[in-house]
């Protein structure tokens, strides 16, 4: 997978589907000036060869009762990551998971209800070794799409 595989127009359709998953074929059609079944057999070879991997809902956190938002840093031993991967994999309040290099081998994004469930999840996550928690006050910008035109 390359992504000089992808001609101008499909760039354009991929970032239509990325703005909004639902946005009618026939208004990508009219954008990209070609027939809705030429649309459609694009974003089914986008798909078979894994530029698109899924189409998801963003929802509102807030709005289902998770006011907090945080990171949580997390030094796991190697030897303890065939422990920690299934743990993590179970816990539904984490919404990413990403070992990365630096002081702390894991950053985990979470959401809660309240720091009282944070808390107690932090000490669960302590098993596995020190944590470090930032807590989220605002976000300026919101998870968005990758840039598929240059």
């Amino acid at each position: 997978m390359r992504k000089e595989q992808l001609d101008e127009t499909d760039k354009i359709i991929l970032d239509m589907l990325q703005t909004n998953a639902k946005t009618p074929l026939k208004e990508m059609a009219n954008r990209v000036y070609l027939s809705t079944p030429a649309v459609s057999a694009r974003i089914d070879r986008m798909e078979k060869e894994g530029y698109i991997t899924g189409y998801h809902a963003q929802i509102n956190p807030v709005a289902l009762g998770y006011h907090i938002k945080a990171f949580i840093h997390l030094e796991v031993l190697p030897e303890d990551k065939k422990d920690f991967y299934p743990f993590v994999q179970e816990c539904r309040n984490v919404i990413e998971c990403n070992c990365v290099t630096g002081d702390y081998s894991m950053v985990l994004e979470v959401l809660f209800p309240g720091t009282v469930e944070l808390d107690q999840f932090i000490g669960e996550l302590q098993r596995f070794g020190r944590t470090k928690t930032l807590i989220v006050f605002s976000t300026s910008v919101e998870h968005r799409g990758i840039l598929a035109e240059e």
